[in-house]
């Protein structure tokens, strides 16, 4: 999960976080999310969500979650599959929304995945997003009601 992780980070185009996971913080940083969601293909992790409260308090009913899929992987509906998990396992747990903060309105794929799947874009937040080249871009903030 670190390695399919610290990958995404490294890309440098839709995590925010700049610092990569060693095996230490990884597990730690893995454990204490609300639940953390493994895609497997061929006996190897493919791909991962983690899903944890998006604030506290009267807030503490809306979910959020980040979504990782090895580049080895990609093109095979694994981020579908973990995304659609997702939306299942956060109304288990008893959020009433998941919310994305920060999508990257260039990161077309998965803009289009999430609107398949129902989610409603909030708005725009022009240059929201520092891209791992230094650019700025808009970011598009999505909802889904559970």
């Amino acid at each position: 999960m670190t390695e399919i992780w610290n990958e995404v980070v490294e890309e440098g185009v839709a995590f925010p976080q700049e610092d990569f996971l060693d095996e230490t913080s990884g597990r730690e940083f893995f454990a204490a999310q609300t639940y953390a969601g493994v895609a497997v293909c061929d006996g190897a992790v493919a791909g991962l969500y983690i899903l944890h409260p998006n604030n506290v308090g009267r807030c503490g009913h809306i979910s959020n979650a980040s979504y990782a899929v090895s580049s080895a992987c990609r093109g095979r509906h694994i981020g579908e599959k973990l995304v659609a998990d997702c939306l299942q396992k956060a109304g288990e747990l008893g959020f009433r929304i998941l919310q994305f903060n920060a999508v990257v309105e260039s990161n077309v794929h998965a803009r289009h995945l999430y609107e398949r799947l129902g989610f409603i874009q909030l708005g725009t937040i022009p240059g929201g997003f520092r891209m791992k080249d230094g650019h700025y871009e808009n970011i598009c903030p999505y909802y889904h009601l559970l």
